[in-house]
């Protein structure tokens, strides 16, 4: 049984798991979860999806054991949003834990995929840095010094890296990842990534790298040099909040991009918010403190790493920390 639009309550839904011979250890170490027993390391958990393959699945409430794909069917703009026409859930919510660095990659946008076709889905995305070892990096964005003939020149080279815009990584920094833009996540780093609902990435290298069957993985270096936008030479990186806050403070991270936006929510106490005012669900991940989210009996509470989908018809919510320690909550909305 489905319940009445009314009646939606803040859902958490059950990770899913995914093992990458790139994997770490600080989904265990950071977030203290209990990971599955793995061939190899698991590097990615999948807090929100909604593909064909994979289904997140509720794991609270009256709506325990739905899936994304039967709330969206049931609820439409009541769970989604005002602008929601349908079809799948538009984003994806993944947490990379990288014991190693990814592949450099790059992902297309709506044009190059018209082009290339084979199912191929744009994909922009954001990382939010939750914890990083000492070290890690991510590279991000070419080189404004550099050129094509440079990048094409370097794909197989250690020297790479001066082709590309590398960053120390520091918990609480963001980095925005639009469509065409060459990119690899460095080993040490912990995020929370969200990004359009694809799964279309374009691997120029991996690194000299092979699974465990002892074969290089598949690399895409023509389909790669077709969505690079070679023409954006931006800074990706949004520098996080240094100081500790007074009172509690929102600070927009992405604002101006089509997709979504997202806020980093500074709190020192209880912090009223609602989804009236955006017309788009609210969700919420917690970051370094356990919170308390919703209304009346109403309540999920969340760990560290954990998020929860605010249904766009739910109206006014409260965020409660459950520590002294400021508390950091990201929001995401359309």
């Amino acid at each position: 049984m489905m319940l009445d639009s009314t009646e939606l309550y803040p859902m958490c839904f059950t990770p899913i798991y995914k093992e990458r011979m790139w994997g770490g250890d600080q989904l265990a170490s950071v977030l203290k979860r209990v990971l599955p027993q793995c061939n190899e390391p698991v590097g990615e958990s999948w807090e929100l999806v909604d593909r064909d393959d994979e289904q997140s699945v509720v794991a609270n409430g009256p709506l325990k054991g739905k899936t994304i794909r039967e709330l969206i069917q049931s609820y439409g703009k009541d769970l989604v949003g005002k602008n929601f026409h349908g079809g799948r859930f538009p984003l994806m919510v993944k947490i990379i834990d990288a014991g190693t660095r990814l592949s450099l990659q790059v992902h297309p946008d709506a044009d190059v995929c018209a082009k290339l076709g084979h199912g191929a889905e744009p994909k922009t995305e954001m990382w939010y840095i939750i914890a990083a070892k000492k070290g890690a990096k991510i590279m991000a964005g070419l080189n404004p010094r550099g050129t094509k003939r440079q990048l094409v020149d370097a794909l197989n080279s250690p020297d790479i890296e001066s082709q590309l815009q590398v960053f120390s990584s520091e918990p609480g920094d963001a980095y925005f990842i639009s469509s065409g833009t060459l990119h690899a996540i460095g080993g040490g780093n912990l995020l929370l990534e969200i990004q359009q609902n694809s799964d279309t990435t374009f691997r120029v290298s991996d690194w000299g790298r092979i699974d465990s069957s002892g074969k290089p993985r598949e690399l895409h270096v023509e389909q790669a040099m077709e969505s690079i936008n070679f023409t954006n030479r931006t800074s990706p990186r949004v520098a996080g909040v240094v100081d500790a806050v007074a009172h509690n403070r929102k600070f927009p991270v992405i604002n101006r991009c089509q997709f979504f936006k997202v806020d980093d929510l500074r709190l020192v106490g209880e912090m009223k918010d609602t989804t009236s005012q955006t017309g788009s669900f609210h969700l919420l991940s917690a970051i370094n403190h356990p919170v308390e989210i919703g209304r009346d009996d109403k309540i999920v509470r969340l760990e560290p790493g954990d998020s929860c989908l605010i249904p766009s018809a739910f109206g006014d919510y409260t965020i409660k920390p459950l520590t002294e320690t400021m508390t950091i909550i990201v929001k995401t909305t359309l």
